[in-house]
């Protein structure tokens, strides 16, 4: 059986609502984060090293990030379902955006998230470079949006489950999301799905409000 290792308000949400959209029969191991330091607990190491999540286990594999979690799934229990055919221009966005999510939107958000949590002083850092690089790729992610419905074309496919994680963190930042309408109207789309709400009344309670 497919076990997701799911660490609450963290990106295995993500793998959960994938497998209720891929209609994947799983279970959950929950793991609570630390409520005075926000990290994963240490039994989190005895299923990968890194002690992170997410992490699923599938028999004898261990399978840990999100874009290579997405990835195996789709391809072992996908059957051709949310990704775009092989070798067609859309099939280079959707692997364009499954690695953007992470490599490119998260970067900012993470030093915006340590830096108004560990409480500096450093304003320079925030004003002169955390601020504008969340500007800079946020004002391009609504652009994209305003050129098809989802990120890859006018098929819903993995890639919007995985750029869901920045988007959502996104929202938390009231001034931030406010001024983007095509972002919003994206998370409104992502929300409504049935497998998205399904995924959340088994994940539980998921806060990404950081501020």
């Amino acid at each position: 059986m497919l076990v997701v290792h799911h660490l609450n308000n963290s990106r295995s949400q993500r793998v959960l609502w994938l497998l209720e959209e891929l209609g994947i029969e799983y279970e959950i191991k929950r793991y609570e984060r630390d409520t005075k330091t926000m990290m994963a607990p240490e039994s989190l190491r005895q299923v990968h090293p890194l002690g992170k999540s997410p992490v699923i286990t599938d028999g004898d594999l261990t399978i840990a990030e999100s874009g290579a979690i997405i990835e195996y799934l789709v391809d072992r229990y996908g059957n051709n379902r949310l990704v775009p055919a092989s070798g067609t221009p859309e099939r280079l966005r959707y692997t364009y955006w499954l690695h953007y999510a992470e490599g490119s939107a998260m970067p900012p958000l993470v030093m915006r998230i340590i830096f108004k949590n560990f409480e500096t002083k450093d304003s320079k850092a925030m004003d002169g470079f955390i601020a504008p690089q969340i500007k800079l790729h946020f004002d391009y992610i609504e652009d994209e949006l305003g050129k098809s419905t989802w990120f890859t074309g006018e098929e819903f496919t993995a890639a919007d489950i995985q750029m869901s994680f920045p988007l959502e963190i996104l929202a938390g930042i009231p001034q931030e999301v406010e001024s983007r309408p095509k972002i919003k109207e994206f998370l409104d789309r992502i929300h409504a799905r049935p497998a998205y709400k399904r995924a959340l009344d088994r994940g539980g309670r998921y806060d990404l409000s950081f501020d």
